[in-house]
């Protein structure tokens, strides 16, 4: 009784500390200690669970502890900034896969036996368990770019992805009432897993944050119906903050792009890009000298960074380009688009690795008033987010998508690798206004050389 007691203390413990953990995260200075009570948070549920008088044994728990702890540590020191949202959609198909599983070990031991409430809350666990594994994994795949980013599609795809997930929800409701067809919940588990291959592969790249945070969402809900199954108070707690949480993310960044939901899942955003019409003039290219008295004798600079800043790693270079000019007393203010990079704050935790004050982060409601008077806008790796036709092309595929209004700037510099048009394969006007210069060149390397000649200006 008194290890009874103990579980449901530390139960409510851990879910407090998620709640308290979970409000943490809404801003940028208090994420961190946001992260630091949801993992003290996880800590206390573990021990909590440890005590339960239904364990056998521990030798595999402790196994399973080692062996989990010793990769995530691995991951956590090997995997670098530019790899973070391969490592998260690998995480999410980790996570769904061991709530799938307990779904499957739940399975087997009841089997006919089980109540239609359990079997309810089994069917939802591997039903959306298995659709976010298939999908982080297609998700992994592309960031990764083991596939194209661009969308992969076949005709009548949406038709046929509605069919699938219509059968296999009408297996899951004959499940209800029949537990004991142990065939067809093998056969939902299957179609449910190639309905995620199909959600995810019509979704280009340029969308990854939201499918990132909907595909956190059904993770999140899977686990809280294995803490329906399991009777497991803390993993509803906890599951169901994760899937909401994740699903009001999903809705907010879809706000962001001023797209819904439906257009991100079913519009195959970015497969037609090949038809846009070409841009007359030319891509003015600068060298960095130039860009260099710029920017030594600015007033205010706006840097803005991008998924090519990420993928060049020069996040810790581009807070030494910015403290150079601060020493020279130019003010510098980072714009953050909501979707920019390629997972949820994306931008936000790589300039936290770096060290940028979180003073200096500004969103593009509060950054957009100040581009008037900018002197500088520095654009490192991004695209959609700055790009003018979302505000000025109605037929642009982006058309009505808050942007970063560069620019209005007086002028703007580009750092991009090359000429290409980037993951969402939509060419940008910007790139050819008369007040914008492009330095082409890997961003880091570009950034080293800015901060020596900076320095000499």
């Amino acid at each position: 009784m008194e290890s009874k007691y103990f579980i449901e203390v530390a139960y409510i413990i851990a879910s407090t500390l998620f709640i308290f953990g979970l409000k943490g995260l809404s801003h940028p200075k208090s994420a961190r200690n946001g992260m630091n009570l949801a993992a003290m948070g996880m800590l206390v549920a573990v021990v909590g669970t440890l005590l339960h008088h239904e364990i056998v044994s521990y030798v595999w728990i402790i196994v399973g502890l080692l062996v989990g702890s010793l990769i995530g540590s691995v991951m956590a020191l090997k995997v670098s900034m530019n790899a973070l949202p391969q490592r998260q959609a690998i995480s999410l198909a980790f996570g769904a896969l061991a709530a799938t599983l307990v779904g499957v070990a739940e399975y087997m031991r009841g089997g006919a036996e089980l109540g239609s409430f359990k079997m309810t809350a089994l069917g939802f666990e591997v039903l959306f368990g298995s659709i976010t594994i298939a999908g982080s994994l297609i998700a992994f795949a592309k960031l990764q770019e083991l596939i194209r980013g661009t969308p992969l599609t076949f005709k009548g795809q949406n038709i046929f992805n509605i069919a699938l997930f219509t059968f296999t929800i009408g297996i899951f409701i004959s499940l209800i009432f029949s537990p004991g067809n142990e065939i067809m919940f093998y056969v939902m588990i299957g179609l449910a897993f190639l309905f995620g291959l199909l959600l995810v592969l019509p979704i280009g790249a340029a969308d990854m944050p939201v499918v990132m945070s909907l595909m956190n969402s059904y993770a999140g809900l899977a686990s809280a119906a294995t803490g329906f199954a399991l009777k497991n108070n803390v993993l509803i707690i906890a599951g169901t903050l994760d899937g909401f949480s994740g699903f009001i993310l999903s809705i907010l960044m879809c706000k962001a792009m001023n797209r819904s939901m439906t257009n991100v899942l079913f519009g195959a955003f970015g497969g037609a890009a090949e038809e846009q019409q070409a841009i007359e003039g030319v891509q003015r290219e600068v060298t960095v000298d130039d860009v260099a008295v710029q920017l030594a004798y600015a007033r205010q600079v706006v840097i803005v960074p991008g998924y090519g800043l990420a993928t060049a790693q020069a996040q810790h270079t581009v807070r030494e380009l910015a403290e150079t000019l601060e020493h020279r007393g130019v003010i510098v203010k980072y714009a953050i688009h909501p979707v920019a990079g390629r997972m949820p704050g994306h931008m936000n935790v790589l300039l936290a690795e770096a060290n940028v004050p979180y003073s200096s982060l500004y969103e593009l409601e509060q950054i957009n008033p100040e581009m008037g008077a900018t002197d500088v806008s520095v654009v490192i790796g991004a695209n959609d987010v700055v790009n003018p036709d979302a505000r000025d092309n109605p037929k642009s595929p982006i058309a009505g998508m808050p942007i970063i209004e560069v620019d209005k700037s007086k002028q703007v510099i580009v750092l991009k690798r090359g000429k290409g048009r980037g993951f969402s394969g939509i060419e940008n006007p910007l790139f050819f206004k008369p007040n914008t210069g492009m330095l082409y060149g890997d961003a880091k390397a570009s950034l080293s050389k800015l901060v020596q000649a900076v320095q000499q200006a």
